[in-house]
């Protein structure tokens, strides 16, 4: 990885994302928590992992720094500027700056398109280049992700799972952005084919200098790509650190449990624990307390009664009563 720029491309301080459920005629309605009160910071180079179970607010996080939907409340920075009070010209702008690449290379590409067109829409929208220009800006970006000059004018349909996420990871980048969001990005790929898209992915950031936010359950493909993993449950961060100190000992029993769950062929990465038993609850009526006691084997009375908030242990921010404690116990 390269070299972690003095300056953040994104600022993010405790970013909230709640929805009103309607739950019929005769019900109250409801509040859904899908986020609550995220803050990272994302450089240039650098790679935040987020990891948790289906349900935990990750791609609801994604929505929110893409600008897709706003926050309830909190605010992100984009190179210093305050994407969450700015009007439209320049949240057109920042936009710029930020785009995604989705789970699903099989239903996020327009199969009616042909990958040249494909490739040339973001510039025929965002820019006044010529349609010479923006040829010539595709057929570059082709090359840079390993296609062929006469892929150009062949449809979705004729490309294979790997291929179609490399395509729409050159159409993210055909607007030169300073960060990705990528979620999900290899999860829907077989799996010989991940690590050429990951080393894809990571020959790019070098190249272009590229932040990463990377949302994955994965914890085996965080490992290899992650500078720092940021782990969420049921809408919270629970542990927010630098990969090697979380993967080498985690402090929340949350982490722990994932990355008991997460095979591992090294016997040094395999951790002899519990794995993660239990269901996750409702994000409609989440448990009192520490949202995870329920499922947690260190919990006592006072987890159910008192929230932990996020505080520094051995190097990360971890939200647990007793983080000490599975510290000594590991």
């Amino acid at each position: 990885m390269s070299v972690m720029a003095a300056t953040p491309v994104m600022e993010a301080q405790d970013l909230t994302r709640k929805y009103d459920i309607r739950r019929g005629v005769f019900r109250k309605p409801a509040t859904l928590m899908a986020v609550a009160g995220a803050s990272f910071t994302l450089h240039a180079g650098r790679t935040l992992a987020v990891v948790g179970e289906s349900g935990c607010g990750k791609s609801t996080l994604a929505r929110m720094v893409t600008m897709i939907e706003p926050p309830s409340s909190g605010t992100f920075r984009l190179d210093g500027i305050d994407a969450t009070q700015a009007d439209r010209e320049t949240l057109k702008r920042l936009r710029r700056q930020v785009q995604m690449v989705f789970q699903n290379p099989y239903g996020s590409l327009n199969p009616r398109k042909k990958v040249g067109t494909i490739l040339e829409e973001p510039l025929a929208i965002n820019t006044r280049m010529s349609g010479a220009e923006r040829e010539a800006a595709a057929r570059e970006m082709m090359t840079k992700v390993g296609l062929r000059p006469e892929q150009y004018g062949r449809y979705p349909h004729m490309f294979s799972g790997g291929q179609r996420q490399r395509i729409a990871i050159a159409r993210a980048l055909m607007l030169r952005p300073k960060i990705v969001v990528a979620d999900e990005p290899v999860s829907a790929l077989d799996v010989s084919i991940r690590a050429q898209v990951l080393n894809l992915m990571m020959d790019l950031q070098q190249e272009l200098n590229l932040a990463y936010l990377f949302i994955s359950h994965d914890l085996g493909v965080v490992r290899h790509i992650a500078d720092e993993v940021m782990v969420m449950y049921l809408g919270r961060v629970v542990e927010h650190g630098p990969k090697e100190p979380i993967f080498a000992g985690p402090r929340h029993p949350y982490t722990r449990a994932l990355l008991a769950s997460t095979p591992a062929v090294d016997p040094r990465h395999r951790l002899q624990r519990a794995p993660l038993t239990g269901e996750l609850p409702s994000p409609l009526n989440p448990p009192p307390g520490c949202p995870f006691h329920r499922r947690c084997p260190f919990a006592t009375p006072f987890c159910a009664e008192s929230r932990p908030e996020l505080r520094e242990v051995d190097g990360r921010l971890v939200a647990c009563h007793y983080a000490e404690d599975i510290a000594a116990a590991a």
